[in-house]
């Protein structure tokens, strides 16, 4: 069995189908493999819609995990409604944080993003996220090589240093155009800011429209230095 403590590097392979490049092969062996030892953490962005879909087609109960800091657009959370309806035998969990926000303001300091803002996604995505993966031994990202230069050596399976964990990026070789046309063609529901010049959805405080038409995420923490929340960095 591949585990973290016992990595194999003799990695299954997967055929790349032409519609889903893979990514379908490397859910069912995922869900295979791991049964019921395997989450998917999903932002509910435009990946994620792509990867529910297909996840609905290999497991139709499983477990997918929202971190739910509370930041959230008014848009993300009808998605995730809108999911629920489409999807009923899905179990969508919504993990919050220990602390409310006005705990974090009295201990931390008021709006916490502006002036800390590592610190603020430790307390509400990191530490959630490490409160998930500590009885499970694998997890699903939307993760996709074109999205960043921190992103394009993502394998379909990932040794994950920061949570202990193996990391399943099934979309690793798809295109921004290949996750439109898949949502287009099967008329998924999904977040309407990406209509709004949002490519990459986070929490509202965090999250502008792209200040960069070829950078997809340059709306996230725009002017602060700071590209990722930290989920994916070791």
């Amino acid at each position: 069995m591949l585990t973290y403590h016992t990595w194999d590097e003799e990695k299954p392979s997967f055929p790349s189908d032409n519609e889903t490049k893979g990514a379908l092969d490397v859910l069912k062996w995922a869900y295979d493999h791991y049964q019921d030892d395997i989450v998917y953490a999903c932002s509910f962005g435009i990946e994620g819609i792509v990867l529910i879909d297909l996840i609905s087609k290999v497991k139709p109960d499983a477990e997918i995990v929202f971190l739910d800091t509370n930041l959230h657009f008014r848009e993300t959370y009808e998605t995730i409604e809108k999911v629920k309806q489409k999807y009923p035998e899905l179990r969508i969990i919504m993990k919050k944080p220990h602390l409310s926000l006005k705990e974090q303001a009295e201990q931390f300091g008021d709006e916490l993003w502006k002036h800390n803002p590592n610190k603020c996604c430790e307390l509400r995505k990191i530490i959630p996220l490490r409160e998930v993966l500590t009885g499970v031994t694998a997890w699903i990202s939307g993760l996709r090589r074109e999205q960043s230069p921190t992103r394009q050596h993502v394998e379909y399976l990932n040794k994950d240093e920061k949570f202990q964990s193996i990391k399943i990026c099934p979309l690793i070789h798809w295109t921004w155009k290949d996750v439109w046309n898949y949502v287009y063609k099967h008329q998924l529901p999904y977040n309407e800011l990406h209509d709004k010049g949002y490519p990459s959805i986070g929490c509202e405080p965090c999250t502008s429209p792209a200040l960069d038409a070829n950078d997809l995420r340059s709306g996230r923490w725009a002017g602060r230095g700071k590209t990722e929340c930290g989920l994916h960095e070791s």
